[in-house]
């Protein structure tokens, strides 16, 4: 249709008879989607767009010295105007201006807030024109007014009526590359099941976690590229230093992740060494880094679009934060926040954002239901997607106090009773929630927390003011031990209770007013050593927190059990055998096979070292995986679970120094093909930098085709690795037998 517009007479208007002058007949289903990348100029009757030094204006009979703009979508029907000077058509006020950047919500930090409100006045929406024929009107979002002929308008009527001429001599928009060439053909095996790999847990969107001010950088930006990866110093201060979290995490100089070590410079404000570079979007010196670069985003929608040719075809996206982690980092003015930091204001945030990420690749592509990314609601609408070769995505929570069911009840929070809690599951459900943790990490009105050790150990006691609840009583030894398992991290702090609904000793209500002094009163007790040993989470579900498996099972939802403590562990099988049930484990446990005898999933990882006189061992896991699963008489299909933007690290380089005991052979070259043979992979670039896999690693999600070459230079045979791309079909299985038990169980 774009080119046929070229063609188009302009229709003049004949007699202010008819619908006055300029108005023509409204032309039905006018194109509004299908702009972005498109190279025009912009024509009113007999003018034309034409910059000048400041601007623009309309000049009649100029179309040789028209503005050449790029529309790049910022969301469906939505575009940006990039000039042949790379300069934006913007109104921030009714003027019209020519500005060579555009500011976003991290220009507008204020008192340590992000405006999350925030409308760039480089937004333009594409409308029909209220004055007919095949013509448009720019509406300014930020602004709620048209593009008139001497600047903004707040008449509909006075809007211009626009052409939009086909023209070449258009800059190119800022954007990375997915270094990938091919269409992809390959979406079943011969026996008809899907082809595909799961990536069964996983993070896009951590930067709205923890208040919005803890984790940098988006996977995709209304913006673009320089908006959604730019420096960081914005969030992360000068050199890093107010990065505390990723510089704790991360072991820069700290390898043990404790707090205590930065108390010091918690106090100042800062950290007192530089902790990492900032720098950004095109030149990218430090981050992404997923193997030691926690606090910033490398699952960016392009990376995730050269995982998706490699074979990626179904996302378990999780929404994951950490009121405590905000409240200490925003509360002593070292991290600044969106919102509040409690898990579920996040947890709304992250879904809400997840189903603009699929609208703004839709953009990308040319309409709603274009793009390669679908958020799906049922195994059928998966297997439909993944059919057609695009990525499927289901929307999950990972979060310590899901449903702002706290186990020390906040002031004014919810009664977390069993109708509640169903009403909040309904209440997600229909937000196309599929996929939930009980817990992560602390404990909560459901169960006990998983227990982890270190400063999340001393978190969960901020969390709940309760003391640490670690015994020695734990089940059978053959159980696999999650998180909850090994020592006691704050010897000081452990007080185990009989009660685990009991009266916490301590009020922390008023701890994010002041987290540093608020630690410091017991300063002694977390200063008083650890103890070795094998602990558990002295407790296990509540009432109503076997209420809240029972409301998944009704819903055929999956139950992600891996950060369950160990007696919450056990009890969560027993009554996932009473009914029969599938579970997902996707930090790796499976209990013997358990887990696969039920119908469920678990994950595998691949190995980092190969080794000459050993062939195929870095793939030994994914073969041992299938064959423990086809012994259980379940679908051998092996899901990979990379916990990417959730503190995970990932697989690093074998070729760094000191990486393999063994004298490492084999590696990358470019081009390679993928498993599928239907893309070619070139070597990946990112931004100003070329990115080497072999002495890198997988330092972001778009590194997926290199891991997965890099296995098949070990693997005895391209066999070896075929459960991987059969794990979409295992995991969609999983989801069908849930639904299917849900009809018994009053779904």
């Amino acid at each position: 249709m774009h080119s046929l517009l070229r063609a188009l007479p302009a229709l003049s208007c004949f007699t202010p008879l008819l619908l006055g002058c300029g108005r023509e007949p409204v032309v039905e289903g006018l194109d509004v989607e299908g702009w972005s990348g498109q190279c025009v100029s912009l024509r009113a009757d007999k003018r034309w767009l034409v910059p000048n030094d400041g601007g623009y204006s309309w000049e009649r009979d100029a179309e040789d010295d028209a503005a050449r703009l790029r529309l790049q979508a910022a969301d469906l029907g939505v575009y940006l105007l990039f000039d042949e000077a790379e300069q934006y058509l913007v109104a921030n006020t009714e003027l019209v201006t020519r500005e060579p950047a555009l500011q976003s919500e991290l220009s507008r930090i204020i008192g340590g807030v992000i405006d999350e409100t925030f409308i760039s006045g480089g937004e333009w929406a594409l409308e029909p024109s209220s004055q007919g024929g095949v013509r448009y009107q720019l509406h300014n979002r930020r602004n709620d007014a048209w593009l008139g002929r001497d600047g903004l308008v707040t008449d509909v009527d006075d809007a211009l009526a626009i052409t939009l001429e086909p023209v070449e001599g258009c800059a190119v928009f800022p954007e990375l590359s997915v270094d990938a060439a091919g269409t992809i053909t390959k979406t079943t095996f011969d026996d008809g099941t899907l082809y595909g790999i799961v990536d069964a847990h996983s993070h896009l969107l951590s930067n709205l976690a923890f208040g919005g001010g803890i984790y940098h950088g988006a996977a995709f930006h209304r913006l673009g590229v320089p908006h959604a990866l730019p420096d960081c110093e914005v969030i992360h201060g000068p050199a890093g230093r107010h990065d505390f979290f990723g510089y704790i995490y991360d072991g820069s100089g700290n390898s043990t992740g404790d707090l205590t070590a930065v108390l010091g410079d918690l106090v100042e404000g800062e950290l007192s060494v530089d902790n990492h570079l900032t720098a950004g979007y095109p030149t990218f010196p430090d981050w992404p880094n997923a193997v030691k670069r926690s606090t910033h985003q490398v699952q960016y929608y392009r990376w995730l679009e050269r995982a998706w040719m490699a074979g990626l075809r179904l996302e378990i996206q999780h929404a994951t934060t950490n009121a405590i982690i905000c409240n200490f980092m925003v509360g002593e003015g070292v991290a600044p926040s969106r919102y509040d930091c409690e898990d579920m204001t996040a947890v709304d945030r992250i879904i809400d954002e997840t189903w603009a990420m699929q609208r703004y690749i839709d953009a990308q592509h040319g309409g709603e239901g274009k793009g390669w990314f679908r958020i799906v609601q049922s195994p059928a609408e998966a297997r439909e997607v993944i059919a057609a070769g695009k990525l499927a995505v289901v929307l999950g929570i990972e979060t310590s106090d899901l449903f702002d069911c706290h186990l020390t009840p906040r002031p004014g929070g919810p009664v977390c009773d069993e109708a509640y809690v169903e009403a909040k599951l309904d209440e997600y459900y229909e937000r196309g929630v599929r996929a939930l943790f009980p817990n992560h990490k602390y404990d909560n009105r459901f169960t006990p927390g998983d227990g982890s050790g270190d400063f999340l150990e001393l978190g969960n006691f901020f969390n709940s003011g309760h003391w640490t609840n670690k015994t020695d009583a734990c089940p059978e030894p053959d159980m696999p031990r999650g998180f909850d398992g090994g020592a006691i991290s704050f010897t000081d702090l452990n007080f185990p209770r009989d009660v685990y609904l009991s009266d916490p000793p301590h009020d922390f209500s008023g701890f994010h007013d002041d987290p540093l002094d608020t630690a410091i009163e017991f300063v002694q007790e977390i200063l008083g050593g650890s103890t070795e040993g094998q602990f558990c989470q002295n407790g296990a579900f509540t009432d109503v927190g076997e209420a809240l498996l029972m409301g998944m099972m009704a819903r055929g939802m999956i139950i992600e059990l891996d950060h369950l403590p160990a007696w919450s562990y056990k009890r969560a099988f027993e009554l996932l055998e009473e009914h029969d049930y599938p579970a997902a484990g996707t930090h790796g446990r499976h209990w013997d096979g358990r887990i696969y005898a039920l119908g469920g999933i678990s994950t595998v990882g691949l190995g980092r070292c190969h080794d000459a006189a050993d062939p195929g061992s870095s793939v030994r896991g994914v073969t041992e995986s299938a064959a423990r699963i086809t012994a259980q008489g379940g679908y051998p299909g092996t899901p990979m679970g990379f916990d990417l933007n959730g503190f995970a690290g990932s697989r690093g380089p074998r070729f760094a120094e000191g990486a393999c005991s063994t004298e490492q052979l084999n590696p990358i070259t470019w081009p390679f093909e993928s498993y599928a043979g239907d893309v070619t992979f070139a070597q990946p670039q990112l931004g100003e930098r070329s990115v080497d896999f072999n002495t890198e690693g997988m330092i972001h999600i778009g590194l997926l085709p290199e891991l997965l070459e890099d296995a098949r230079r070990d693997a005895a045979s391209e066999a070896d690795l075929e459960p991987l791309f059969r794990s979409a079909e295992a995991w969609i299985r999983m989801w069908e037998l849930a639904e299917a038990r849900s009809e018994t169980l009053g779904g």
